[in-house]
């Protein structure tokens, strides 16, 4: 099961869009890389992540870009559809922010059903007009 590389999530109710485009806000952005993993759009995710991505995943190893992408494209993965809880958006400035929430996820990886609680906080900075994602991090909360 690749659980460690699954680290964000989407409202099932959002609509289908472009990657992130200029001068859109925070929130936008961040539901446009939501669904760019939940709908396994590798070329989208890697327009969104800067090429220096530091990913620390939910047992606490650092990873980058290549395996963040990875981890989200897994052909033998598959999602029930997931909510939001507790979504939380911290502007660090004009061009930086953390957006973060809670998730129960669940689905099949390799046909092995799982679920798993967790909390995920995505680092973005604006880059000539674009929100980009420089980091995350994956807690799993137990029980």
């Amino acid at each position: 099961m690749k659980l460690p590389l699954l680290a964000m999530l989407i409202l099932d109710a959002l609509p289908l869009a472009a990657a992130p485009a200029k001068d859109i806000s925070i929130v936008a952005a961040a539901d446009a890389f939501d669904r760019a993993q939940l709908t396994k759009d590798g070329a989208a995710i890697g327009r969104i992540v800067l090429d220096d991505l530091v990913f620390i995943d939910s047992s606490g190893k650092r990873l980058g870009k290549k395996e963040f992408i990875t981890g989200w494209t897994a052909p033998g993965d598959r999602f029930d559809p997931i909510s939001l809880i507790d979504r939380t958006v911290v502007p660090l400035g004009r061009d930086a922010a953390v957006v973060g929430a809670e998730v129960n996820l669940c689905g099949t990886s390799d046909g092995v059903p799982f679920c798993s609680r967790i909390r995920y906080a995505d680092t973005f900075v604006r880059i000539d007009g674009r929100w980009r994602v420089a980091h995350i991090q994956v807690t799993r909360i137990k029980g």
